[in-house]
């Protein structure tokens, strides 16, 4: 029996639908815009190790769905493009002493190739890549905007610094606090960086969480992210000196157990406390803090250090004077830097003051009552040991104390995030230039708008400065300029952009990839905006849909944009495990490579098989046994095809079969439910294979629903059948409820919650009628022994569980 000849058949497809630019899309203003639908796909970064199979998992999601939805109707717009500034590229130009440029656009090559060969239908018209200066242009256009609503600062900040190569590193870059690619210790440095302030934009990130249609999960991720709560921010003065530690707390209720203070290694106002006798304790603590990162600083389950400063701080509500102890799991960028100390009342508190032999004091009790306490008590309670407060519950507490705070300007009402401003600046080549100058006469100026894009220089060198500067430093010919504003002499900023840039705004130049006096016109920004589905991994479901949300807002408030949120519904696609459900990874050696499971299988089958491994939005494990499996299926569908053609109307189970099929593809494909639309291809391919001959009428509806799921296949096969291509236009089928209709059902039946037997009934019976089927079946008779149940649960259509043991 003949195998697809899926080789042949997708190559020719591929080359139709580009010849022809099938999957091309225009604004025509006749579609309503209920019937205009973008769906995108998170844009992949094109490293050097091409497509992985993780890939198309999410690309296949949204090709079926927009397919679906073209027969459907609707108007769709699905691009592609390529988020291809970074990181990997500059370190591989280091290495290998080529320019990034061109390891960027040869990579991109192989990924494009890679994509086509999968049979996606993208508008490749609107292909797009971040580091195209026609792109980036709009990128400087964003931050010169960012910056006139004075949302741009320039902030000294610690950063990784490898003290081997002499440069900067991401938190990614870190492994157990040594540089990941040399081994050498990483330690904090403070170097001038560019910040965004979107804590400006906090509440309103916050807030219109509530417009999307988000996974609660997702959601939550982001508001812890954000990480908003409500206190009182409140005043502890020095003993000694001039100056008051603020710090932040959602506890002010417990200001009386406050029996000292902790600062972060790096505050401002350790050197003031530290007195002399301290001072070499505490210079060699900073030394140590400096060599860890900040998750290995915050984890809650290492040990707890600190040192005396030897200063005391006065606690405002009962004027006991408090000890200053610095320790490296208080961090300088949350809050203020600096935490008041409630050991009876926080668990890490509470370890503190055991190890360091400091004070306990309840002052919260569940009763009313003093009692010791073995572990810290973070719950609410009544007010003890707090002076005139006591007896009030926690909330009663909290509002008394902020007002009597506010009355003696010792403190005030609060809001805090946790959220920082976002550290925009990275001292590297290979990302987009800040288009600001430095003058000595006029400060900082912007490069003018009719000068973008600001191109990087060709450069020979990527070797980092060793100053913690970017390369672009030693660049002098590129560097020193003339003042925008007063010609005098003056310095391009030499930092560049972070990746998360380009990406920030990316799904907005798809509308429009080519205009050179707008980054989209403001008709195609409308005729679109917003994403009405946006697929992509779990990896990006905080910081870059956090920073694409507060440009988009940016954009909106200066009236740019149309609305004020990018993505409207968003999905991610669980991760692809290998063989066993472990991640895959190169040092496993389980890596699967895209390329070769489209040459052994074919697209069509890697598509399907992708779709049919479970839901989309969970992590599944590759198995070759099970694309093996669907492999067979598509054979079986083209050997089907081989068969004689009937123009006869098709037997009447086979009808109702694919009226039912038809349902219930619609319906899944419709809600992103791919492994069960598949599930039921099969059942039907098994009833239509039954027959010796091809009903067309019932072929035809099949190619159809087939067609979004295995393109190249259907294609041919539309074709094969006398049909005028493309499929992908064609109207998707509709059902007949009546022939759809089940007239039989099977119904379970249980004794006490355990299958016993199952009889097939027909379809409505009452409750009534199923009990009384059931105490017939001959198999419950036998088992029941003539007891009689104390009671029976009936789920029409579906079950009967007579309970005859007492609970």
């Amino acid at each position: 029996m003949s195998a697809l000849p899926f080789a042949r058949i997708e190559k020719k497809w591929q080359a139709y639908w580009e010849e022809n630019k099938t999957f091309r899309v225009e604004e025509d203003p006749g579609v309503p815009p209920d019937k205009r639908v973008y769906v995108l796909d998170m844009f992949p970064y094109p490293s050097s190790a091409g497509l992985h199979v993780g890939h198309p998992e999410g690309y296949t999601a949204t090709d079926i769905y927009c397919r679906y939805l073209r027969m459907k109707g609707y108007h769709v717009l699905h691009p592609m493009g390529f988020d291809s500034f970074g990181l990997p590229a500059e370190n591989y130009a280091i290495k290998h002493g080529i320019h990034p440029k061109i390891s960027t656009n040869d990579n991109i090559k192989r990924f494009r190739t890679q994509i086509k060969a999968l049979g996606f239908s993208y508008d490749w018209d609107r292909e797009i890549s971040t580091h195209e200066p026609e792109y980036y242009k709009w990128t400087q256009w964003i931050f010169l905007k960012i910056w006139e609503q004075g949302l741009a600062y320039e902030a000294e900040v610690p950063i990784n610094w490898c003290t081997s190569c002499l440069t900067g590193l991401a938190n990614e870059e870190v492994r157990d606090g040594r540089c990941e690619r040399c081994g050498s210790l990483v330690e904090r440095k403070d170097l001038r960086q560019w910040l965004l302030k979107i804590t400006a934009y906090a509440e309103r990130l916050l807030a219109d969480l509530d417009k999307l249609d988000w996974s609660e999960s997702l959601k939550l991720m982001q508001r812890n992210w954000i990480g908003r709560s409500v206190g009182a921010n409140v005043h502890f003065p020095l003993v000694d000196g001039e100056g008051t530690i603020e710090v932040f707390t959602t506890r002010p209720d417990t200001l009386f157990g406050a029996t000292y203070m902790v600062l972060a290694p790096e505050h401002p106002l350790v050197d003031t406390l530290t007195t002399p006798a301290q001072r070499q304790a505490v210079d060699r603590y900073i030394r140590q803090a400096r060599l860890k990162s900040d998750l290995e600083r915050t984890d809650l389950a290492k040990e707890k250090t600190g040192v005396f400063t030897g200063g005391y701080a006065i606690n405002p509500v009962n004027d006991e004077k408090i000890p200053v102890w610095i320790s490296d799991y208080i961090l300088i960028s949350y809050g203020t830097g600096a935490i008041m100390a409630v050991p009876a009342h926080d668990q890490r508190d509470f370890e503190f003051a055991v190890e360091y032999d400091l004070p306990i004091v309840q002052v919260v009790s569940r009763d009313g009552t003093e009692y010791e306490l073995a572990e810290a008590d973070a719950s609410d309670g009544i007010a003890i040991n707090s002076g005139p407060f006591d007896g009030l519950t926690t909330e009663q507490f909290k509002e008394a104390i902020i007002r009597w705070l506010e009355e003696r300007n010792l403190g005030s009402r609060a809001v805090n995030y946790k959220l920082r401003d976002w550290v925009f600046s990275r001292q590297r080549y290979w990302g987009e230039p800040i288009p600001l100058v430095h003058c000595e006469a006029c400060g900082i100026v912007p490069v003018p708008y009719d000068e973008l894009p600001l191109k990087l220089p060709e450069v020979k060198s990527y070797t980092p400065t060793g100053t913690g500067e970017s390369p672009l430093v030693a660049i002098h010919e590129w560097v020193n300029t003339k003042c925008p504003r007063c010609g005098a002499p003056a310095r391009r900023e030499t930092n560049t952009m972070p990746q998360w840039a380009g990406s920030c705004w990316y799904y907005m130049r798809y509308l429009d990839p080519h205009n050179d006096t707008a980054l989209a016109a403001r008709d195609k920004l409308e005729y679109w905006m917003p994403v009405d589905l946006y697929v992509g991994g779990a990896e990006h479901a905080v910081l870059h849909l956090l920073y694409s949300r507060f440009w988009h807002k940016v954009l909106y408030d200066i009236g740019v944009v149309n609305t004020d949120e990018p993505f409207m519904r968003l999905v991610n696609q669980g991760m692809i495990l290998g063989e066993g459900g472990v991640k895959m990874s190169k040092s496993l050696g389980n890596v699967i490579n895209p390329d070769d499971v489209i040459r052994s299988y074919g697209a069509d089958a890697m598509r399907m098989y992708e779709m049919f491994m479970g839901p989309l939005e969970v992590s599944k494990p590759w198995s070759t046994k099970g694309i093996a499996g669907i492999k067979r299926f598509l054979d079986r569908i083209w050997r089907l095809s081989e068969r004689e053609i009937s123009d006869r109307e098709p037997p009447q189970r086979l009808l109702k079969v694919l009226h039912q099929t038809i349902r219930k593809v619609a319906t899944d494909t419709g809600s992103l439910q791919f492994n069960t639309a598949i599930a039921q291809m099969m059942i039907f391919i098994t009833e239509a294979g039954r027959h010796e001959k091809v009903y067309r009428d019932a072929w035809k509806p099949l190619l159809l629903l087939l067609a979004p799921y295995a393109p190249h296949l259907a294609e041919e096969l539309w074709e094969k059948l006398g049909e005028t291509p493309s499929v992908a236009f064609q109207p998707y089928p509709e059902w007949d409820e009546e022939l759809a209709r089940e007239e039989t059902v099977t119904v379970v039946f249980q004794i006490d919650g355990k299958i016993r037997a199952r009889e097939d009934l027909p379809v409505g019976l009452s409750r009534e009628e199923l009990q009384r089927k059931a105490l017939e079946n001959p198999r419950i008779r036998e088992l029941l022994a003539g007891r009689s149940p104390v009671k029976v649960v009936t789920v029409v259509d579906k079950l009967v569980n007579l309970v005859v043991r007492s609970a």
